[in-house]
């Protein structure tokens, strides 16, 4: 494979402008696709195979009328000082509303809270549902406004009014995250390159790649029902690992110029070298995210498939672009001033002294020298921040969760507080009668039965479809729809309560909503972790033993991530469910976990962490087969990679950062926060510290591999064996012919 890119990198670097311009075509129309595109779709959180799924689909099918393809939502009315809300003065200013309401764009309906046996009143507190003639994901500005000015109507006449649903919620601000990270990648690249042509290289093709990417995502959006919320995350990962490959590529041509090489010869070998090593880090990335579809739940797999199209996306412009754009660059790869050291060639005379050590050089040696003790710490250190992970509690993010001064916010706490807590969080009941059994002496016995259960304050009259073989009722919990009670609840619905009424009367009874719905959502990710985990690291095992030709690196690769995952989940838990600096990040409200965040982020930073791996450990693999022993070969590593790594670290803890810190959004927010937390300790504790303890206490065991296994892997030359030797066998002269045939210039 080595020979092969360095082929191609020859190839895109003869061929520049040609690789250029295929790229920008391609941009181009993928963004006119995305242009004809009708928008973005909402996260669909259908779960296959739960009984809340299964309990929505019978209502689909049997009560066709409850589930027409409308948005819902609901304005609260509270009287001010705890006066009686059907007072004529608070009627009527809250006719005022509705009147508004029912002449605004797309309504379909507004129901009158003081109807009689509407259930919509209580004290102070009344409410009203608008539906809307649209599909969810298709509020307009305007609509958002209407809603909002007969709001105000009301506000005026001395309510407290607000609401809550889609078209009140309006567009939501992702906060501009990827500024942030550019910017900060922008400043990190000069720093470590000393040149603007440099550090600019490599944002701007990973900047065609995300866009080629982004774009697909929104071309694809409404037949494939891809959100936007799965295309901001694919932003975020393929950005930051687009600057990744793009910024290895650049510094190992940049080596090899130094190594006295041709431009067009040190683009095909960087390509050849830093390009498998990019290859198969792509690989585990897009092994992980894939893998997400093995939870079968589509918002997962939807996020899973579009991110891992984006990483595809970035290893093709990092193997292809990249090389094309050095070849554009010439020799403003390095600064002005040190280009003047050597004009002929462009190869600063001060970067080819042999010998010369640097930090990375100088750390490795530290370390080796105390390895025991750096493994000991780090281990302990990590294990300490992973202890808030035992007491962590998952959920699916609702109203009650959002910060204080939103409409969303206090429309919960008012119905909270006028009805109760689980008012915001029904339970619905479905009773399948199609087998022949009484539903009205059914429904009558399950109201009975809910009455005396410990847990539920209310319960609605039964509903019947057409022929009366189906009935729903509401139940309502004491407590919110995340509390661990409601939990408790549910679980003692269908365990106790749904067995017994079968038995009784033949009736199916099973158990959905908004909360149940949550509630299975986070049994199926706790019950998909484990599987996913040894499916994910399984596979990628296999694949680093290809790359390593070894047992135990890849062995300690899979370990060390499992740690740094570990202390990342307890980060998460410590700022997101208790609290701890969560003004810092504008974290305004605490609760459970998001469900789909352990497994999502499971599978993102086991790719991303195999990247620094693969980049860090390639390098020693490399030095190794070229006759060093084992310390020497972690220093000839850490000296060749280290500063890199710690450079392409840095840029992907500033994407991850910036979204974490400007969007307004709680799932990107917590993403944000819990992959640059992850990246920061798999990059700087685990790859910097506990690999190179770990291959100093192992030695030459590092790289033992069974005869066996050995004959029969395929091999994939990441370290470029193979390269090496046709070029011994076709390269003599080359360079010399190489430099005749550059064009002036470069």
């Amino acid at each position: 494979m080595a020979t092969f890119l360095y082929k191609l990198g020859r190839l895109s670097f003869r061929r520049r402008w040609w690789a250029v311009l295929l790229w920008v075509a391609l941009l181009f129309g993928i963004g006119a696709g995305a242009a004809s595109s009708s928008g973005a779709v909402p996260d669909d959180f259908s779960l296959p195979g739960t009984e809340s799924q299964e309990a929505l689909d019978l209502m689909e099918e049997e009560f066709p009328e409850a589930n027409a393809d409308s948005v819902e939502t609901t304005v609260v009315f509270q009287a001010p000082d705890g006066q009686d809300i059907t007072a004529a003065e608070w009627r009527q200013a809250v006719g005022g509303v509705l009147a508004e309401l029912e002449g605004a764009d797309k309504v379909l309906s507004v129901t009158d809270p003081f109807a009689e046996q509407s259930g919509a009143v209580s004290g102070s507190t009344a409410y009203t549902t608008v539906d809307y003639d649209i599909a969810s994901g298709d509020v307009s500005t305007e609509m958002h406004d209407e809603l909002i000015a007969a709001m105000e109507g009301g506000r005026e006449a001395g309510l407290a009014v607000e609401a809550s649903g889609e078209v009140a919620m309006g567009e939501i601000e992702m906060g501009g995250g990827e500024v942030i990270g550019i910017v900060v990648a922008a400043i990190v690249l000069v720093i470590t390159f000393g040149s603007l042509i440099a550090a600019g290289l490599p944002l701007l093709t990973a900047l065609i790649g995300v866009m080629v990417g982004v774009l697909g995502i929104a071309a694809l959006s409404t037949t494939l029902g891809l959100s936007e919320t799965t295309g901001i995350l694919a932003m975020m990962i393929g950005l930051a690992v687009g600057i990744d490959y793009a910024l290895f590529i650049v510094s190992r041509y940049r080596a090899e110029l130094i190594a006295g090489h041709s431009h067009e010869e040190a683009a095909g070998r960087a390509t050849g070298t830093a390009g498998s090593a990019v290859v198969f880090a792509g690989l585990t990335v897009i092994i992980a995210l894939a893998g997400l579809a093995v939870v079968n739940i589509p918002v997962l797999t939807k996020m899973g498939l579009a991110a891992s199209a984006n990483v595809a996306v970035a290893v093709l412009v990092a193997l292809t672009l990249v090389p094309a754009a050095l070849g554009i660059v010439g020799k403003r790869i390095f600064g002005r001033r040190l280009r003047k050291q050597n004009p002929e060639t462009g190869v600063p005379a001060s970067l080819t002294k042999p010998g010369k050590e640097n930090g990375g050089t100088r750390w490795a040696r530290g370390l080796l020298r105390r390895p025991a003790l750096a493994l000991g710490a780090s281990v302990i250190g990590l294990g300490v921040l992973a202890v808030p992970v035992a007491s962590m509690e998952l959920g699916l993010p609702d109203n009650g969760t959002q910060p204080e001064d939103t409409t969303l916010r206090k429309a919960y706490d008012m119905l909270s507080e006028g009805f109760g807590p689980g008012f915001n969080g029904p339970l619905m009941l479905i009773l399948d009668g199609r087998d022949g059994a009484d539903l009205e002496a059914t429904a009558g016995t399950v109201t009975g039965e809910l009455e005396q259960i410990e847990g539920i304050a209310a319960s609605a009259p039964a509903m019947y479809n057409e022929d009366g073989t189906m009935a729903t009722l509401l139940a309502f919990p004491t407590t919110g729809p995340s509390d661990h009670d409601t939990t408790e609840l549910v679980h003692q619905l269908r365990d106790e309560l749904a067995p017994q009424i079968e038995s009784q009367s033949g009736a199916e009874m099973l158990v959905s909503g908004a909360a149940a719905a949550n509630i299975d959502f986070s049994d199926v990710m706790n019950d998909a972790l484990v599987p996913y985990l040894a499916l994910v690291v399984g596979l990628a095992f296999i694949l680093l033993i290809l790359v390593f030709r070894s047992i135990l690196v890849p062995l300690k690769a899979a370990l060390g991530f499992l740690l740094s995952v570990l202390a990342a989940l307890g980060s998460v838990v410590a700022v997101f469910q208790w609290g701890w600096a969560a003004e810092l990040i504008g974290v305004e409200e605490t609760g459970p976990i998001m469900s789909l965040m352990p497994i999502f982020m499971v599978g993102v930073i086991f790719g991303l962490a195999m990247d620094y791996e693969v980049f860090l450990v390639t390098r020693m693999r490399e030095a190794h087969v070229h006759g060093e022993g084992p310390s020497q070969s972690v220093v000839t590593g850490f000296n060749l990679n280290a500063r890199v790594v710690t450079a392409a670290a840095v840029i992907m803890i500033s994407v991850f950062a910036g979204f974490a810190v400007t969007s307004t959004e709680a799932m990107i927010k917590m993403m944000g926060f819990g992959l640059g937390i992850a990246v920061l300790l798999d990059a700087f504790v685990v790859r910097m510290i506990i690999v190179p303890a770990v291959m100093g206490l192992v030695g030459e065991r590092a790289w033992w591999l069974p005869k066996w296994l050995d004959r029969i892997l395929p091999n994939v030359d990441v370290e470029g064996e193979s390269l090496e030797r046709y070029l011994e066998a076709n390269g003599k002269g080359r360079d010399a012919v190489d430099r005749q045939r550059e064009p002036a210039g470069v």
